[in-house]
């Protein structure tokens, strides 16, 4: 379910008139609108109000708006209900402890000492980000890459946020370059207004779908943390032993170990107390041959410009998968990489080892490992192993290929090996079905 998209339904259905029924008994939106009308000529004669420049006075003719509404509605410009404020530079105003927040088009930006909109007024970009109205409740000064919106007593400020969310500024976009908007453009804008007493009800309506919508989010990204844990408790119970039964007639991992050297002499694994029968430990260097002189890094410009107008291109890779294409390759084979550095080794639930195959190209922010000894069974005690202590650095954690040697590998027959890979694969397949489904 994209809740997103839920959204912007319910939005779109409560400014059309579709979320909340009409009450008979409310004030029509005209006897509304002609009182404002008349309050605001009021102000005008009085000195209290400028008139408006814009050359257009007439309501929006029905052929021009984008929908039908209701029969107590009414289409009016935008310039009729709110009053579209000009932000101004910050600078003169600017104090970090301030009263009023500053805000841009993206959000708060400090603090002011002064203000230039009142409470209850919907932020719209000027330049840059005009797609993503924000409502501030308070006082506040807004740059001069921001609108301030400030709907009059005639549309309640919820729901003229509502609408503005709803609305597609992007359309009045007229700019080559970067995206701008104008106040006399936003100022046309056509806005349906329901009765009062409806907008009231289609607000409290939003909000109620919204908090629902809310909770469903929150129980997706609860259910993925789920999911995740989940997973990477099947991974250590593979790597511990535990996810298949042993076979004492399996060929003993020692064997293994000295087939693959025979000069292999096994450490002293008396601290390993649940260290399953059958099963070894050694150094990673051990099980694998280590390709990291393949690897070769490559400017992204660079990379950029060896692929325009090439016919043949082959996968690029760095610390956490694929990156990209380039018109050339490194190695060729069937390769576990292993993320040197970066973002993760600070998720314990990360993929860190992943594997690649073919013609490929590798970046040195990964180690290319050749396992020689079960493949899937290597990448998923990789993925498993925790690297707390093993990755270093006090900005950026990288996994040195010294101490990458000396990661500790619990190695089981081979032929329990394939089991634990086989059964993993089955388990996270069954996981990823059911989480489809949802």
């Amino acid at each position: 379910m994209d809740t997103k998209q839920l959204k912007q339904k319910i939005l779109d259905l409560a400014i059309r008139g579709k979320l909340v029924p009409q009450d008979p008994n409310d004030e029509p939106a005209s006897v509304l609108l002609e009182r404002i009308r008349k309050e605001k000529e009021q102000l005008i004669a009085s000195g209290k109000l400028k008139k408006s420049k814009s050359k257009t006075t007439d309501t929006p003719h029905y052929e021009n708006v984008p929908f039908e509404i209701p029969d107590s509605w009414e289409w009016v410009r935008l310039e009729d209900v709110a009053r579209v404020i000009h932000g101004k530079n910050q600078t003169s105003v600017e104090n970090p402890q301030g009263k009023y927040p500053i805000y841009g088009s993206g959000g708060i930006l400090g603090y002011a000492d002064d203000y230039l909109c009142p409470e209850h007024c919907t932020i719209v970009g000027r330049k840059g980000t005009i797609n993503n109205p924000i409502l501030v409740e308070t006082k506040f000064w807004n740059v001069d890459t921001a609108f301030g919106l400030h709907p009059n007593s005639a549309i309640d400020y919820l729901y003229f946020h509502y609408f503005c969310k709803d609305f597609d500024f992007s359309k009045l976009d007229k700019s080559t370059a970067l995206p701008s908007l104008t106040k006399s453009t936003i100022e046309q804008i056509a806005i349906p207004i329901p009765p009062f007493n409806e907008q009231k009800r289609i607000v409290s309506e939003i909000q109620r779908w919204f908090a629902n919508i809310d909770k469903i989010e929150q129980n997706k990204q609860d259910l993925q943390e789920y999911i995740k844990q989940a997973k990477s408790k099947v991974l250590d119970l593979a790597i511990h032993g535990k996810l298949v039964p042993q076979d004492p007639n399996d060929e003993p991992a020692i064997d293994l170990l000295k087939r693959i050297n025979p000069s292999f002499k096994p450490c002293d694994t008396s601290h390993y107390e649940n260290l399953p029968k059958g099963w070894k430990v050694c150094h990673l260097s051990e099980v694998i041959d280590l390709l990291d002189n393949k690897r070769q890094p490559i400017k992204a410009e660079v990379r950029a410009e060896r692929i325009k107008g090439k016919k043949i291109l082959f996968p690029y890779y760095g610390a956490t998968g694929f990156a990209g294409y380039i018109d050339d390759y490194l190695i060729e084979g069937k390769f576990i990489l292993l993320g040197e550095d970066g973002a993760p080794f600070l998720d314990k639930y990360a993929e860190k080892a992943y594997a690649v195959g073919g013609k490929i190209w590798v970046n040195n922010h990964a180690h290319v490992l050749q396992p020689k000894i079960d493949f899937d069974y290597l990448r998923i005690y990789l993925n498993a192993f925790d690297y707390y202590g093993i990755a270093k650095g006090t900005t950026r954690l990288k996994l040195t290929q010294g101490d990458m040697n000396q990661i500790p590998v619990w190695v089981p027959p081979l032929q329990e090996q394939m089991k634990i890979s086989s059964k993993v694969q089955a388990v996270f397949t069954a996981i990823d079905t059911i989480t489809a489904e949802l």
